[in-house]
């Protein structure tokens, strides 16, 4: 096998397959990146769970493939000048990769046992813009349960129904969800991505209405962006009916400003840390709410102004968790709804606003 390939090119496809290559494996070629020379270039990496594919532009002077050792290779790649890569691997897989005046040898494997990655027919193909579908996992990911005994809730629920593409993540104390519409409508599908994937995907997305495509397999789903592919193994289980969630009245409606309300909690959260673990009170009242927190060597006590009458309300709430949803707020302004101090607030958009979201934030009990 030989090619030559800008730098810069081969370079960011290195970087791209890299997040999917085992770090530590039992089975040595999982820690290489898989090259495939034939009428462009392709590089892969997988960890059996979730794999990235790269095609990019190449002059390909013979043929081949091989495992070439990811760290290496992406060190070597990287340090060279400016200019044509060269990599040429012999029968024997010995490779010499030169660049300027720059030579490297090294060894790469066979890839006689690199496992393919699963293929997903290109049925029920879904295609969004990039900035659109990066917007979704973003506003959502940072909901996803972290305790692998009930699996199904460390990724994150996609549904496309009718004109609209949701995902929602649940953790058990609090809920995100993340709507996208469209007027030439969407074929009806439910399946839940691992956060792992999704956080490998949301780097490869751009913020431009670049096209994205999914296509939902039976185990797997794969997503193509531009030249690059990523195929992940749904998680199975059965999902929450996650609309049950949202209280059916909520006869406290307040609107804050994004930044007003975020630079409060910060400041009373100051003094909670994993050590001096403390919920947050919070009394609303017209047109205002006061917010305090105590730990056992501090306190702190901030107010915010609002819109509306919280009706002398008083509620706990975790202090992360607050500023996690509202950090994920799209807009400069949000409605609070509330419906007493034992129901969770719901963050959800302004009258008006055409960005559709759901934040949930279960309450914490106050002595």
């Amino acid at each position: 096998m030989k090619f030559l390939c800008e730098k810069a090119t081969l370079t960011n496809a290195i970087s791209i397959v890299s997040r999917t290559v085992s770090p530590k494996s039992s089975l040595a070629f999982l820690e290489g990146i898989y090259l495939a020379a034939g009428e462009d270039l392709r590089l892969t990496g997988y960890n059996l769970e979730t794999g990235i594919t790269v095609r990019l532009d190449a002059t390909i002077r013979r043929t081949g493939e091989c495992v070439m050792p990811a760290r290496m290779f992406a060190d070597i790649v990287r340090k060279l000048p400016e200019d044509v890569v060269s990599v040429e691997v012999d029968e024997n897989y010995r490779v010499t990769i030169k660049g300027g005046v720059a030579s490297f040898q090294l060894m790469a494997t066979a890839a006689d046992e690199y496992p393919q990655l699963p293929s997903v027919e290109e049925e029920n193909a879904v295609r969004l813009p990039q900035k659109a579908l990066r917007d979704l996992i973003s506003g959502t990911i940072f909901a996803v349960s972290e305790d692998t005994a009930n699996a199904i809730y460390t990724g994150c629920l996609v549904e496309t129904r009718e004109d609209t593409v949701t995902m929602v993540a649940i953790d058990g104390y609090r809920m995100a969800k993340r709507a996208w519409k469209n007027e030439t409508g969407f074929p009806t599908m439910s399946f839940v991505v691992p956060s792992a994937a999704l956080k490998e995907l949301e780097k490869i997305l751009s913020d431009t209405d670049d096209e994205v495509k999914f296509t939902l397999g039976k185990k797997h789903i794969s997503f193509s962006v531009e030249n690059a592919t990523l195929i992940c193994r749904l998680l199975e289980g059965k999902f929450a009916e996650w609309r049950r969630f949202i209280p059916a009245s909520t006869p406290i409606q307040l609107v804050a400003n994004v930044a007003e309300l975020t630079a409060t909690v910060e400041r009373v959260g100051l003094i909670v840390n994993e050590k001096y673990k403390s919920p947050v009170r919070c009394m609303f009242s017209k047109d205002g709410a006061q917010f305090r927190t105590v730990t056992t060597v501090a306190s702190a006590t901030d107010g915010c102004r609002l819109a509306g009458d919280g009706k002398d309300t008083e509620i706990g709430f975790s202090c992360r968790y607050m500023l996690e949803a509202l950090k994920a707020v799209p807009t400069a302004e949000v409605t609070l709804l509330l419906s007493g101090g034992l129901s969770p607030i719901l963050l959800v958009p302004c009258e008006g606003e055409e960005t559709d979201f759901t934040y949930l934030i279960q309450p914490v009990r106050l002595n």
